[in-house]
């Protein structure tokens, strides 16, 4: 078990890396006709876009794991208590400096009413709502509810006929994007992401089989078949812009749910990495990062970035390419430094640690 949560840390950790390397990309603001353009843009959207099913995959991997140790009322309890509190802090710092930076522009920079919303209650709800529903926030309240209903099905948690119904629910959301029959967003792909949890704990159940098939196969059966899927994944992204649609690279695309599957059994062949696990200690820092960064983004990355006055919809795609690895660097280099600090002080429990 001490080997199974070596590799879990390892993909936990390469796994925030790419959340926060998705969340600072702005390569895809430019929509090129030309189609060697338009697949380079796309690769380097795509490469860390397994990094969410891969979260779901190890918690439900995990699960599997700590059902050993709880019921499953004792774990969903735990799990809301070591998960609510910190991502309710969090999400209400982020619209606490939301206020004060409208209160700055009104006092300090441009010393009028516009910059204040005429009903600031209504402001506040809708700006709870859009931080609840539509920022990186949703993931976490998404996740819960995920295990939630994994835990109501329990019985049947190792059946394939229940694992193949919600493969199905998954596959719903990648057709959608090219029928519109709801919108595409973080809250509206709510049921997308069980079938991951439930495929995490199947692999966990079935881990000695898992196991020899992954020892079987050469390091370059895995990073072939990914490199392939890579590339779907790629053209796929591409037929999607061309057909108008505006989340082009959506998680649940089918190419990105095979490809992100691949990378998962990639990161299992390749196995734990020790300086990672040892320096970077993602099972301490990985939630604080994820609750952290939105915020580094939002308030602090953005006024490092103001002098220069960047526009990046007339970058190059090379610039582009490089402004957003800078970005990256800033907000993740940022929030571990932050998570580091808060880790080692009684206020631990705000970033998960305990």
């Amino acid at each position: 078990m001490k080997t199974n949560f070596d590799f879990v840390d390892t993909i936990r950790c390469i796994s925030m890396i790419g959340i926060v390397f998705e969340h600072n990309t702005h390569v895809g603001e430019v929509y090129y006709k030309e189609f060697s353009m338009a697949m380079i843009q796309a690769s380097v959207m795509q490469f860390f876009k397994f990094a969410t099913i891969a979260f779901f995959l190890i918690g439900g991997f995990l699960i599997n794991h700590k059902f050993t140790e709880y019921t499953p009322l004792q774990y969903i309890k735990n799990r809301f208590k070591n998960t609510i509190g910190p991502w309710t802090l969090w999400l209400n710092i982020f619209v606490l400096l939301n206020i004060i930076n409208l209160l700055v522009k009104k006092y300090l920079i441009y010393h009028d009413n516009h910059t204040m919303p005429p009903d600031f209650s209504s402001y506040l709800g809708n700006l709870y709502y859009e931080t609840i529903f539509l920022s990186s926030f949703w993931f976490i309240l998404n996740f819960l509810i995920c295990i939630s209903i994994l835990l109501i099905f329990k019985k049947y948690i190792y059946h394939v006929f229940f694992g193949c119904i919600l493969g199905l629910v998954s596959l719903f959301y990648s057709v959608n994007l090219y029928y519109g029959w709801i919108i595409t967003n973080h809250s509206t792909a709510l049921f997308g992401f069980v079938f991951y949890l439930w495929l995490g704990a199947f692999l966990n159940k079935h881990y000695e089989s898992v196991s020899k098939f992954i020892r079987q196969k050469s390091l370059w059966f895995f990073i072939l078949i990914t490199v392939i899927l890579f590339i779907f994944s790629d053209m796929e992204s591409v037929i999607l812009k061309n057909l108008g649609n505006n989340d082009a690279f959506n998680t649940l695309r089918f190419t990105n749910i095979l490809y992100s599957i691949s990378f998962f059994f990639l990161l299992l062949k390749i196995g734990p990495l020790p300086l990672v696990n040892k320096y970077l200690e993602p099972r301490k820092t990985t939630f604080g990062i994820y609750l952290i960064h939105q915020i580094i983004i939002t308030y602090v990355l953005i006024e490092i970035v103001r002098p220069f006055k960047i526009n990046v919809e007339t970058l190059t795609l090379g610039h582009a390419t490089l402004y957003s690895l800078v970005c990256f660097l800033i907000v993740y280099c940022l929030s571990f430094a932050l998570v580091a600090l808060i880790k080692v002080t009684r206020f631990k429990w705000a970033i998960g640690a305990s």
